[in-house]
C-alpha cells in the first residue's frame, strides 16, 4: 500500500501542474526518471536513456539514447512489449542490461518517428501528450517552469504511472560528453542515427 500511496500522491502533484501545447514542445528534451515507486524507475536511466525530440508536423522520436559522444539513436518502442519490459524491469537496472543494450541499439534503431502529439485530456485539464505508434502507451505533458515538462507515461489497463522530466536542450550543443550536472559540455551537433 505504501507504494500506491507514492503513486497517488505523484498523480497528484502531476495534476497541479500546469498544462502545456503540443506547438510549445517542438525540439530536443533530455529526461530523467522521477522516483514513484514504478517497476520501471532507474531503468531508462541505467540503459543510457537521452530523452526525446518533438517535430514541427506533430511527429515524435518518442525514445533517444545516447549511441556515442555525439550521436544519438531513436529506438523503435515497438520491439519490447511493455508488459514484457515491466516484468524485466529488475534486470533493466543491472550492469549486464545496460552492456547488453548499448550493443544492441544500432540494430533497434527506428526508421522513423515512433509517436505523434496532440492535444489530450489528462485529470481535470487538456494539455499536450504523446501517443506511441505500436506500444498501448501516452505519454501526458505539463509544465514544472520555464525550462521543465513533467511527464507521465500511461499504460493502457495498468494503473501505475511512470514519471519523468525533461528539461529543453539545444539540439547544437547535445553531447554524451556532459559534466556531472546533465549539461552539455561540448558544443558539437548530435546527430541522430
Amino acid at each position: 500500500m505504501e507504494s500506491m500511496g507514492r503513486q497517488d500522491e505523484m498523480k497528484a502533484w502531476f495534476s497541479s501542474l500546469e498544462p502545456v501545447q503540443p506547438v510549445e514542445m517542438i525540439g530536443l528534451w533530455r529526461g530523467a526518471g522521477i522516483p514513484s515507486d514504478h517497476p520501471l524507475d532507474g531503468v531508462l536511466e541505467n540503459l543510457g536513456w537521452f530523452g526525446k525530440r518533438f517535430h514541427a508536423d506533430m511527429r515524435a522520436d518518442a525514445l533517444l539514447f545516447q549511441w556515442r559522444a555525439d550521436r544519438l539513436v531513436a529506438i523503435e518502442p515497438g520491439f519490447f512489449p511493455i508488459g514484457l519490459a515491466i516484468k524485466a524491469a529488475p534486470f533493466g537496472r543491472t550492469r549486464v542490461a545496460r552492456s547488453w543494450f548499448s550493443y544492441l541499439q544500432k540494430a533497434l534503431r527506428a526508421r522513423g518517428t515512433t509517436a505523434s502529439l496532440a492535444l489530450q485530456t489528462s485529470g481535470d485539464g487538456v494539455t499536450a501528450a504523446m501517443r506511441y505508434d505500436r506500444q498501448p502507451i501516452v505519454d501526458c505533458f505539463r509544465r514544472m517552469n520555464g525550462q521543465e515538462l513533467a511527464g507521465m507515461m500511461c499504460i493502457t489497463g495498468d494503473a501505475r504511472r511512470y514519471f519523468f522530466k525533461l528539461r529543453r536542450i539545444d539540439a547544437t550543443a547535445a553531447t554524451a560528453g556532459s559534466s556531472g550536472s546533465g549539461r552539455p559540455s561540448r558544443a558539437r551537433a548530435a546527430k541522430t542515427i
